[in-house]
């Protein structure tokens, strides 16, 4: 039995991450939950306000937050994400032995769901849930647009970072599944043209308009009244952030910078780990049937990763966006694959470099939030 545990350790390797989550979640659950906590409290109550669609959701079914819901709704949009990608990994490669690789370097990524226990709570996990979304249900039709279009709409809502975060990505998920598989009508393209300027408006009434209207004390006050434990006023430490105009958070990025870059090496080593992946990747785009194809691939990748680019200019959770980078290609793998192409080989299973870097990803339980772990 330990023989063939070794002859193919890439299921074993599975179960180490498994207990590598379990680990991340554990230590997660003993932090203070500052920032995921606050979103939970703020709503509509004072007008249109930027962040607040998910407290206004929980302001529904309860008057009062506890703490522990932070935890709850985090831990069920990760099991929900999680779920929903072990579905989709099945549906676009299927589970054979010869995909185990691929698998491992996905889903154990340290970039992936193991970085999402880590920021549990946080708004990140919903992007990738909807993306996800995106990749599983049928894209033939003009709800399709509509429905990432809605999708966009909500994440903007919920953060709107969001538009550079996630939204690119689920732009590129419509061209790739949609316009290029099914063709680009006139009717379709001027649907998600006009979806794009619609939701570049709304991103501007949040970013510049969203901001609280009434003096911080009574904003804090108000929210206080919503906490089911008073006492842990503490956690409303960050109730600045719906105060603070974009220019004060470029100028607080600029200012971390000098820090912040030594973690650049970091990384790009993290990056240089799933080396496998993005071999496989570009294997992918030679291998598609279409010229057109090839060319639009890249330019998709590009624009994702520009995106991220002006996102580290602007704010510096440095470890939170390249981690949402790293799965924002994952999903763009997936779309792809959907496309016309020849047969691609797959990540060699046998391999030892292949098996070390295996086991150097699953073994690595998280990357953090500003700096590497």
């Amino acid at each position: 039995m330990n023989l063939r545990v070794w002859e193919n350790p890439w299921r074993l390797m599975l179960a180490v991450n498994a207990a590598v989550l379990v680990g991340v979640f554990l230590h997660k659950i003993a932090l203070p939950p500052y920032v995921p906590y606050i979103h939970l409290l703020v709503d509509y109550h004072f007008g249109f306000t930027k962040r607040a669609l998910i407290g206004a959701i929980v302001s529904l079914f309860t008057a009062k937050v506890p703490v522990w819901l932070v935890f709850a709704l985090g831990g069920a949009a990760w099991l929900i994400t999680a779920g929903l990608f072990v579905q989709l990994f099945r549906r676009t490669f299927g589970f054979e032995e010869k995909y185990l690789p691929l698998f491992v370097f996905m889903a154990g990524s340290p970039f992936f769901l193991k970085n999402f226990m880590h920021t549990l709570g946080h708004f990140d996990i919903y992007g990738c849930l909807l993306a996800i979304c995106l990749l599983l249900i049928p894209a033939r039709s003009l709800g399709y647009v509509l429905l990432a279009a809605m999708f966009s709409a909500i994440l903007v809502l919920i953060h709107h970072i969001h538009l550079l975060m996630y939204v690119p990505t689920i732009a590129a998920i419509v061209l790739l599944r949609h316009y290029l598989a099914h063709g680009a009508k006139r009717q379709s393209v001027a649907v998600g043209a006009a979806s794009l300027v619609a939701i570049g408006v709304l991103f501007i009434a949040a970013q510049f308009y969203g901001t609280m209207a009434v003096p911080e004390a009574q904003f804090v006050a108000y929210l206080e009244g919503r906490m089911a434990d008073p006492p842990r006023a503490n956690l409303l430490s960050f109730g600045y952030i719906w105060y603070q105009p974009l220019t004060k958070e470029i100028l607080d990025t600029w200012q971390r910078l000098p820090h912040n870059l030594l973690g650049i090496p970091v990384f790009v080593f993290l990056i240089w780990l799933h080396t496998p992946l993005w071999q496989y990747f570009l294997r992918l785009v030679e291998a598609l049937a279409v010229d057109a194809h090839r060319r639009i691939v890249p330019a998709v990748v590009a624009v994702v990763t520009t995106a991220y680019l002006i996102m580290f200019a602007m704010v510096f959770d440095y470890s939170r966006w390249i981690s949402n980078w790293a799965v924002c290609l994952f999903l763009i793998l997936h779309a792809v694959k959907t496309l016309p192409a020849k047969a691609v080989q797959p990540i060699l299973a046998k391999d030892r470099k292949m098996v070390a870097l295996g086991w150097i990803v699953i073994l690595i339980p998280r990357v953090g939030i500003v700096r590497p772990f």
